[in-house]
């Protein structure tokens, strides 16, 4: 509960950068919210259900309250339950919110704001079906927040950066040279300019979160997104996010014909690859993969994607490798808790 305390982890902060002195600092602050957690009974010390919190220690003030505001776009998902939930995990941000800002307000105060980078990420998306643990949009867009004195601007970049530009921008900020080869680079040029040329393509990977072993692969441009399920043949994930309920009421009746149930149904029993418009389906409702309209976007997206996992000398190119992890594992179960078929 500590990093939940976001006035400690600034007191804390402050005792830093006082022991720091004048010398130059690395702080890297990690805060629990927001994420779900499961309470533990003290008697029977059994855990209990998922659950998010709302307030710690009258933070935030004003509470985010459940409505058609609180539906999150990547699930679609709309039930007085989840309204809650996803309102807990908005107020969460809000403590998060608060815990940045004191933060901030302490880095002036030892008067290191003006010669200090400043990064904000999250590590994942939230921890609902769709999102964490996936590499949808819902999985891969988190914030990411630079202000680097007297280089950044205050504005809204469209580049596709990602979290391996982040070791290139210290270094630049810092003036340290390294001849470790590196597959990102410094932030400055999208910082100092919003339009100036950056990537063609963003990749990103997700590689294991609990059983089962389920690796994926994603890699997209200014328009498509393509996803490789590497063992979609053999297995399937376990969708068990945290306790969120989006799937199990995918299946609710009301939701039978839409795309939200096709959508989950992807979500739950993926095929090798997924071909998405970012464009006119910014959150992946419509699988295009092997319609021949789209067949010159998704072929060029697995040339891409094929020779970035050499050039990173990607492990699960390796059979051997592969079959070893996946031997570790059980059998994998459908979100929600059901044994798979």
């Amino acid at each position: 509960m500590a990093a939940r305390d976001v006035k400690l982890v600034a007191q804390r902060a402050s005792e830093f950068m006082t022991q720091s002195g004048d010398q130059p600092f690395f702080l890297m602050v990690n805060y629990t919210d927001p994420h779900a957690y499961r309470p533990r009974d003290p008697e029977t010390n059994k855990f209990g259900d998922w659950t998010f919190l709302d307030r710690v220690d009258g933070i935030p003030e004003t509470l985010v309250q459940p409505s058609a505001k609180t539906v999150f776009p990547f699930q679609q998902i709309d039930s007085p339950e989840q309204r809650k939930r996803v309102a807990g995990y908005y107020n969460e941000l809000k403590r998060l919110d608060t815990g940045v800002g004191l933060l901030l307000k302490t880095l002036k105060r030892h008067g290191q704001a003006d010669n200090t980078l400043v990064i904000f990420i999250g590590d994942h998306g939230p921890p609902f079906n769709r999102g964490k643990a996936t590499v949808y949009e819902g999985g891969l867009r988190i914030p990411f927040l630079v202000r680097w004195p007297g280089v950044s601007k205050p504005m809204r970049s469209s580049a596709m950066v990602s979290t391996v530009d982040i070791l290139p921008t210290i270094l630049d900020a810092t003036g340290a040279k390294t001849d470790v080869e590196m597959h990102g680079r410094s932030l400055r040029p999208v910082l100092e300019n919003a339009d100036a040329p950056w990537r063609e393509f963003l990749v990103g990977e997700f590689h294991f979160h609990g059983p089962p072993w389920f690796p994926q692969r994603a890699i997209r441009d200014a328009r498509y997104k393509l996803i490789h399920n590497l063992l979609a043949d053999s297995a399937r994930p376990t969708g068990a996010i945290d306790g969120d309920i989006g799937y199990s009421t995918s299946r609710d009746q009301r939701y039978d014909g839409t795309n939200i149930r096709t959508a989950f149904d992807t979500y739950a029993d993926p095929p090798e690859f997924e071909l998405y418009d970012l464009a006119s389906d910014p959150w992946e409702f419509h699988n295009l993969a092997g319609k021949p309209e789209h067949a010159e976007a998704e072929q060029r997206l697995k040339t891409a994607l094929e020779a970035w996992r050499h050039e990173t000398d990607d492990p699960t190119l390796d059979p051997a490798f592969h079959d070893q992890i996946k031997q570790q594992f059980a059998s994998p179960k459908r979100p929600g808790g059901a044994a798979r078929e």
